[in-house]
């Protein structure tokens, strides 16, 4: 049976429709293409096999199709799910982020990213302002950075005293097996990099002024201080690894699977099955004869420059 015009037109829509969706990890991608490109001829770094782009793309939209299975499972049985992303600056934690929240539902995923305590939550209990931001039943919190700070550039940069480091490490493991036992899923990953990795990213980031906002001067510092850094992290994971929170090591060099293997072990971690929903079907429109919609004037248009 062949299609009428007007079928063939809904298709196309369609097809447009479905293919703008994707349009924003297209242009992330693309993006990640470009800074590339930018320093071909201004690095020593070599180049180095990734994930086909096919496949990349395939594997995401599919993996990102089971997060928000897992996201209606979490709504339905009210879960509360604390995902921690830890990492050196520029290992990927926020392009992975990105990719686990691009087709979620904010108000049930949301991403905690706090800034540097001020004055008066210096004064509080260490963890207080990140009680603040743990999940109510059915939510998903993705932490870009935790309360893990303390062991790595609070130690590192000198803004803790070793009283405080030590007491870190006596509450946190009984602070998250308090969470654990209260209901929360937690996951911690770990985004690791190479020594040579970062100093491309930070070159990559210095060179484009797209992306130039992202380089502090602590990360700056945090380049000289790679070792003590290195320390900090050893120190962290063996004393903060417990069974009822362990942590994951992503290896984040290739940040294409990177992003894949993180998203698939998450899924992986929160067993879910696929929720039923209720076919929907749209009313008609109600119609009154006496409706008359009012024009909006034209200097209220946004000029059309493209």
């Amino acid at each position: 049976m062949s299609l009428t015009e007007a079928e063939t037109l809904n298709l196309d829509r369609i097809r447009r429709e479905l293919a703008d969706g994707f349009d924003e990890e297209l242009e992330m991608e693309l993006d990640d293409d470009r800074l590339d490109r930018m320093l071909a001829d201004m690095s020593e770094h070599p180049g180095r096999e990734t994930v086909d782009r096919r496949v990349y793309f395939k594997e995401l939209f599919r993996l990102q199709g089971e997060l928000v299975k897992l996201q209606d499972w979490v709504q339905t049985q009210k879960l509360r799910v604390v995902v921690i992303f830890e990492g050196r600056d520029s290992a990927g934690k926020g392009g992975a982020i990105k990719r686990i929240t691009q087709r979620l539902n904010p108000r049930v995923c949301r991403v905690a990213a706090l800034p540097a305590p001020n004055e008066r939550e210096r004064t509080q209990w260490y963890f207080q302002r990140y009680v603040a931001h743990l999940p109510a039943a059915g939510e998903i919190v993705l932490f870009d950075r935790s309360w893990y700070n303390r062991a790595g550039v609070e130690r590192v940069m000198g803004f803790c005293t070793s009283d405080e480091y030590e007491e870190f490490f006596r509450s946190v493991p009984e602070f998250e097996r308090m969470l654990v036992r209260s209901g929360i899923i937690l996951l911690k990953y770990w985004f690791s990099i190479t020594d040579e990795e970062q100093e491309f990213r930070f070159n990559m980031r210095i060179h484009d002024p797209l992306k130039q906002w992202k380089l502090s001067p602590m990360d700056v510092e945090s380049r000289r201080r790679w070792e003590d850094y290195t320390k900090a992290k050893e120190v962290m994971l063996d004393r903060t690894h417990i069974p009822e929170a362990p942590w994951w090591v992503v290896e984040a060099v290739d940040k294409k699977r990177a992003r894949l293997n993180c998203i698939h072990h998450l899924l992986s971690q929160i067993p879910y099955s696929e929720v039923p929903h209720p076919p929907v079907d749209l009313p008609p429109r109600v119609r009154h004869d006496d409706y008359a919609r009012v024009p909006v004037p034209p200097e209220m248009y946004v000029p059309e420059a493209y």
